[in-house]
């Protein structure tokens, strides 16, 4: 079995998405999405119909959005995350996000083809808030390879 990465997170926007306040954000919003998606061990990304996910509820806070998306390795997603307008964006992110308690990134290995939902992804989070970063659930600060391959595993046999 090959794995992918998952990855989610999460933040709660300091206004309604429509609001000026949020105006820089949401305006690059579509060319962050679509550098994604060029960038290389991108594999996919939830979004409805809006071509984004910001609609799509994460819980029952209006102004809590999430982005979970699938790629073919940490390298690949850090390089996305930390590189170029991405990085740009990233670092403006305290005029458009407030502060809210726990982690609000979580990064885990999923079958490869596999994707997953929000439900996974909340799991995924509050696995990693009540653990810490373990190979079920991590950061990039402490990020575990994928599991073995089934072709690799040992089988080991008492008689």
């Amino acid at each position: 079995m090959a794995w992918e990465l998952a990855q989610l997170n999460i933040g709660r926007v300091v206004a309604p998405l429509d609001s000026p306040a949020l105006h820089g954000f949401t305006s690059m919003l579509d060319h962050i999405n679509q550098l994604a998606e060029q960038s290389p061990g991108f594999v996919w990304r939830l979004q409805s119909e809006s071509g984004n996910a910001t609609d799509v509820p994460f819980d029952d806070d209006p102004l809590l959005i999430a982005n979970l998306s699938v790629w073919r390795s940490v390298e690949d997603l850090r390089s996305y995350v930390y590189a170029g307008e991405h990085l740009q964006m990233l670092r403006q992110r305290k005029q458009w996000f407030s502060h809210r308690p726990g982690p609000n990134q979580v990064l885990w290995w999923v079958p490869a083809g596999h994707r997953p939902s929000l439900t996974e992804a909340r799991a995924a989070l509050a696995l990693l808030a009540l653990n810490g970063p373990t190979a079920h659930a991590f950061t990039f600060a402490q990020a575990f390879e994928a599991p073995p391959q089934a072709n690799q595993l040992v089988q080991v046999s008492v008689d």
